[in-house]
């Protein structure tokens, strides 16, 4: 998960607060020096900390409880609340349908990740619909054109360039009948060492040449507290619209990276999660404190399952469930659509209450790895056993675990996951289930051994 330490942190802060048997200024005190704590931790910036505790103190103090909300829960409000203005407000969404193309030039300095960004951003769009184009008017780093290149292909994206050209303006220039019959042209620029007259001078030629909607500065989380400067320095002298903070999963420095962007004015519109093309976010504030207080992000859960499992599969799959069908073959194609959707250990951390849940990591490797054993034992059954599990018993099981390579005792395990699986399918069908009932559930599934038998991905 992104930002692992200073998560863990604040949802000690409010298992703190769940486990007070009341809200006095004793435990209010404690509460604030753990946050300061963890977000000092975070690299975030220590006048930035203070003003924000100072905020939570003073609400806290004046705020009357809602009659709706128990002392506690109102704690926890006021903190959530606090904790994602702290992070920046919601940026306006961008409205692309007011000009064609719409174009987004990528700013920043050397070994930022412009480049793999711009692959990101693409997708993005491509998965929204657009038709999106991608330019590369790197002339300072040598392959940039190739890179870009690379990386369109693998999106299917058309890639613009000329390494011969060294005038970023010309280069754009020379394709810009081909460009206006795309959504969105998104142009990869160079970058320096550092933010000096030369590169300030050769943004603004490139910025006035092809009138760019937004300009995304591309900073690495890795940067801490340095994002602040870098951040102002850039908007002040090229009128950033907006930042993109790449590497958030590989550094506990991303806190103090967004923390001192919000002070700027130039929001943080996009976060980069992970190396793959699709671990690309927008940045909502709201939905990034609710995913580090263990509160899950549905929103993202949500645009993830899309990416794996397609409108009409996922309506098929709900008749069949309506009709109390539940076969193997469905708990394939679950299983093959959560692997899409990434890590299990990823996809938990944005199911609301999963991430209370304290489920080792080995629990989740091994249930990955059982994973892999399930599908060779599904390939390995006829059309009727996957369509009715429960013939599959005796001298079925000895040949399934023959054919597969598995033992019999994982082809039992796979029965026992489906039986499990179905059982819970029926529970939501009939809505006969809560939070308090679905946490306690899967705490008890992941007691056992070799695995979380209650769990489909």
């Amino acid at each position: 998960m992104v930002l692992d330490k200073l998560g863990e942190s604040l949802k000690g802060t409010l298992k703190k607060i769940s486990s007070a048997m009341f809200v006095d200024e004793k435990l209010i005190n404690e509460l604030v020096k753990d946050l300061q704590r963890a977000l000092l931790q975070g690299d975030v910036n220590v006048k930035l900390v203070f003003e924000l505790t100072k905020n939570i103190k003073e609400r806290i103090k004046k705020e009357e409880t809602p009659s709706s909300l128990s002392k506690k829960d109102h704690l926890v409000h006021i903190l959530y609340e606090e904790l994602a203005n702290f992070m920046g407000g919601v940026a306006k969404p961008i409205d692309t349908t007011k000009h064609k193309p719409y174009t987004i030039m990528l700013v920043g300095l050397f070994g930022n990740g412009k480049t793999t960004t711009a692959g990101k951003l693409a997708k993005y769009f491509q998965k929204r619909g657009q038709k999106v184009a991608l330019v590369s008017t790197d002339t300072w780093r040598p392959a940039a054109y190739e890179q870009l290149k690379q990386l369109g292909a693998k999106i299917d994206a058309q890639v613009f360039g000329n390494p011969k050209l060294k005038d970023p303006v010309k280069i754009y220039k020379s394709f810009k009948k081909e460009l206006d019959k795309f959504d969105i042209v998104i142009v990869d620029t160079a970058g320096r060492d550092a933010l000096n007259d030369e590169l300030i001078d050769e943004i603004k030629d490139i910025r006035k040449s092809i009138d760019a909607q937004d300009v995304f500065l591309v900073m690495s989380a890795d940067i801490g507290q340095a994002a602040q400067k870098q951040a102002e320095a850039f908007h002040d002298t090229c009128n950033v619209t907006g930042v993109i903070i790449t590497k958030m999963d590989g550094t506990a420095k991303g806190g103090g990276a967004l923390a001192a962007c919000a002070v700027t004015g130039a929001s943080v519109r996009f976060i980069g999660v992970g190396e793959t093309i699709d671990a690309f976010e927008d940045f909502k504030p709201t939905n990034f404190v609710g995913r580090l207080l263990g509160m899950g992000d549905l929103e993202a859960l949500l645009e993830k399952t899309k990416d794996a499992l397609s409108e009409e599969d996922a309506m098929d799959l709900s008749k069949r469930l309506l009709k109390g069908e539940f076969t193997l073959i469905d708990l394939y194609e679950q299983m093959q659509a959560v692997k899409k959707m990434g890590p299990l250990s990823k996809v938990m951390e944005l199911v609301p209450g999963f991430s209370q849940v304290k489920l080792p990591k080995e629990a989740l490797q091994m249930q990955e790895k059982k994973g892999k054993i399930w599908r060779y034992v599904m390939d390995s059954c006829t059309k009727k056993e996957l369509e009715d599990p429960t013939c599959i018993t005796g001298n079925r099981i000895e040949r399934i675990a023959n054919g597969s390579g598995a033992s019999e005792k994982d082809v039992r395990e796979l029965l026992k996951q489906h039986k499990q699986a179905k059982k819970m399918m029926k529970m939501f069908k009939g809505g006969g289930t809560n939070d308090k009932q679905m946490q306690k559930m899967m705490k008890k599934m992941g007691g056992g051994k070799g695995g979380l038998p209650g769990m489909k991905f």
